[in-house]
């Protein structure tokens, strides 16, 4: 599911149902950072780190921990980008080397309404306009989740080259569907806030693309080097 979103320079492994709530081997290092959590949490956090190292032994690199940075982001080793998602029933890990992409973001949500209230705080004006017209002609995409999605994905590639936080009403997002009747598109992320810099350059807007498949959405966003 998020692979054909990606570009083909980037592995991505997915697991779907049982296997992705399975709890699997952990390094005694990652092991330490959910030593205190809720199985539920342990579970999801394990499942996709075997995602990671998977994607990792595809690309030639040596399976190893991925521990948690700054604000929990993943820290990949050296020469690797990447992003990694989980929700209900599934999670992947997304990895690319870093001389073929700047960066990149994935995220997968269950394909449903967002909670009452939460679009109001995190989706602007003009995007919940866009998504009235595109729920009006296709009706079958819960657009509201699908957005909300794209701002974590936004949110997961910008991270890894700013540092910095970026809010859900800073990067003002559209979403298009592709024609053919398949519940998939595109999604173009034009950033409120400076850009970060990318080889010299800055970079104000964010693409890419996203689907509905397995009762999922997903999303992924790619940073291209200029």
């Amino acid at each position: 599911m998020i692979e054909e979103l990606l570009p083909e320079s980037v592995v991505a492994v997915e697991m779907l149902g049982d296997e992705a709530i399975h709890e699997a081997p952990l390094y005694p290092e990652e092991a330490e950072l959910v030593a205190r959590a809720v199985p539920k949490r342990r579970r999801e956090f394990s499942a996709v780190r075997a995602c990671a190292r998977r994607a990792m032994e595809k690309l030639g690199v040596p399976p190893q921990p991925v521990l948690s940075g700054e604000r929990g982001a993943p820290r990949w080793p050296d020469g690797l980008a990447g992003s990694m998602t989980h929700c209900e029933g599934y999670c992947a890990a997304a990895l690319v080397r870093a001389t073929d992409l700047a960066s990149l973001g994935i995220d997968a949500e269950p394909h449903a309404p967002l909670p009452e209230g939460v679009a109001e705080a995190v989706l602007l004006p003009s995007e919940q306009q866009r998504l009235g017209r595109l729920a009006a002609e296709r009706p079958d995409v819960h657009w509201d989740r699908l957005l909300f999605s794209a701002k974590e994905s936004v949110y997961k590639a910008w991270f890894p080259l700013t540092g910095m936080w970026l809010d859900f009403m800073e990067a003002d997002i559209e979403l298009a569907a592709e024609p053919g009747g398949r519940r998939h598109g595109t999604l173009r992320a034009r950033l409120l806030v400076p850009g970060p810099e990318v080889g010299g350059q800055r970079l104000q807007v964010f693409e890419g693309r996203w689907s509905v498949a397995h009762s999922l959405v997903a999303s992924a966003v790619v940073v291209p080097h200029p």
